[in-house]
């Protein structure tokens, strides 16, 4: 019986070695896992930075803006002053929202109807009344001349310094107004002048501040209630951004179009979740710009696969 007693102190030796070892090992193991994940990772670049070649737009510049990094992911003379056409009406609606309350009743005046109207004018006469927020959902969904043009009157004979006011605020360094719509003044003079740059800022202000009436802008037409003395009516325009409102993700689109400036198309998407980003076209054609703008949308999405 005693020769049995080394054998087992023995085996018990062994069996409390084996156990400290595999303690050790399961040590280990659990500290390198703890190292490995204290090592800052590499992050990821998103969004990327994408190219095009040279002749895959119509457009005369161009840029792709991430309001949220505010890193430029495409470039094409972004910085060159060019005409705005009604792009101006961002700017419009910014600085008229931002002063008088979206339920205050603004009518419309013969000097408002009697500037060059377009689809969304076609049911609008002098004497009409509307809320300001109507008038902005007519001035931007169907681009109304008319409407935009009762919004800046509202805010008194000095408008147009306000507008290039609140240029200045935001630091668009390359926009000046001339007038509310964007309406060419004559042969040689546009009513306003912007880079593509400067509106896609613009648009990223008007998104954060506005984004309901922004987000109007993708529903196929724009429905609003009108006052002429007694008599009630639904007035009904079809949306400029027809073109691009089937694209997935689309959040918010603006139209301009006139001689001097040609087709021009801002338009916010979202990029990835809660990450919105903005292409703008200018001096395309008028119907080149939506293609465009599906281009730069359909490659920056390509760039982050």
């Amino acid at each position: 019986m005693q020769k049995l007693f080394p054998k087992v102190n023995l085996y018990i030796v062994v069996s409390i070695t084996g156990v400290v070892l595999a303690v050790l090992l399961l040590l280990f193991f659990f500290l390198y896992q703890r190292h490995e994940q204290a090592i800052p990772k590499p992050k990821a670049v998103y969004p990327k930075p994408l190219t095009l070649a040279d002749n895959a737009l119509e457009a005369k510049a161009a840029v792709v803006y991430d309001p949220t990094t505010g890193k430029i992911l495409y470039s094409k003379n972004a910085e060159v002053t060019m005409p705005l056409a009604s792009l101006t009406k961002l700017m419009t609606a910014q600085v008229v929202l931002s002063s008088i309350p979206s339920n205050t009743l603004i009518t419309l005046s013969k000097k408002d109807v009697s500037v060059e109207g377009d689809a969304g004018d076609w049911n609008l006469k002098a004497g009409d009344t509307m809320t300001l927020g109507n008038i902005i959902k007519l001035g931007l969904g169907a681009s109304s001349n008319h409407a935009m043009s009762a919004a800046a009157a509202a805010l008194g004979a000095g408008y147009i310094d306000d507008l290039n006011k609140t240029a200045g605020e935001l630091g668009l360094s390359h926009t000046y107004f001339l007038n509310s719509t964007g309406l060419d003044l004559n042969t040689d003079t546009s009513g306003a002048y912007g880079s593509a740059s400067d509106v896609a800022h613009l648009a990223a202000t008007f998104m954060h501040d506005y984004p309901s009436y922004f987000e109007l802008s993708t529903q196929q037409s724009v429905t609003v209630s009108v006052s002429a003395g007694n008599v009630n009516r639904q007035v009904t325009a079809g949306a400029t951004a027809l073109p691009i409102l089937d694209i997935p993700g689309l959040i918010g689109a603006k139209t301009g179009y006139t001689d001097l400036a040609g087709g021009n198309l801002v338009a916010a998407f979202d990029g990835d979740i809660n990450h919105p980003l903005i292409a703008v076209v200018l001096g395309s054609s008028e119907e080149g710009r939506f293609a465009d703008i599906r281009t730069l949308i359909t490659a920056v999405r390509a760039a982050q696969e």
